[in-house]
């Protein structure tokens, strides 16, 4: 009978409130409604998840349901922040480059977490899918799947491989160690490359030129 390996959740708590905390540290005309709201539709939420310290193969489904809808909720502030922040920048008279600068990095420090975040919950199924022996195809290729002797037997990524796989995307618009196989892996990896173009390549040039 194959190992049941729960995997814990923590890190992706820590990686959701780290995208609230950011969330409140944009200015008012980057944030749909409150900037309050966000972090407290996210916050809540995360009370009952607390109560599990691991994802386990046999979750209920609301469990996987509600992480998933967490995440899709920051994205989409975040991608709304995106938005507002180019229209800001084209269509008003910004004298603040420093502050601007300051929101670019928050939207895509929240970017890369976010996305972190998704490839944890895709990747074969999700973190409680992985724990079990019913785990779907691999989504990403890691360095050490590829060459089982760069890790042992049971190494698995965890959540912070997926970090650092988001981060090395999000930097280079590219995939650097981990490859996406499967079309919802390319969609999200394309997705991601797209906001951190926008957010780096447009907004921060300009709040450069704007200090100049």
């Amino acid at each position: 009978m194959a190992t049941v390996r729960a995997e814990p959740h923590w890190p992706a708590d820590l990686a959701l409130l780290a995208c609230a905390g950011l969330y409140l540290a944009l200015p008012n005309r980057l944030a749909l409604g409150p900037r309050w709201l966000l972090p407290v539709l996210v916050v809540l939420p995360l009370i009952p998840l607390s109560a599990r310290r691991h994802r386990q193969p046999n979750d209920a489904q609301w469990i996987r349901y509600l992480c998933v809808s967490l995440v899709a909720l920051v994205t989409f502030a975040n991608c709304a922040s995106v938005v507002l922040l180019v229209d800001h920048l084209l269509n008003a008279h910004v004298t603040h480059g420093r502050q601007l600068i300051y929101s670019a990095v928050a939207v895509w420090l929240t970017n890369v977490i976010v996305f972190g975040l998704w490839f944890w919950e895709m990747d074969r199924g999700g973190p409680h899918k992985r724990a079990g022996p019913d785990a779907r195809l691999p989504d990403i290729q890691f360095p050490q799947m590829e060459n089982p002797k760069l890790a042992p037997s049971d190494w698995r990524p965890r959540f912070w491989d997926y970090l650092y796989t988001s981060f090395a995307n999000g930097t280079s618009f590219a995939p650097a160690d981990a490859m996406p196989l499967s079309f919802q892996a390319k969609a999200l990896f394309a997705s991601e490359s797209v906001i951190s173009l926008v957010t780096i390549a447009v907004v921060a040039a300009r709040a450069v030129n704007i200090l100049h």
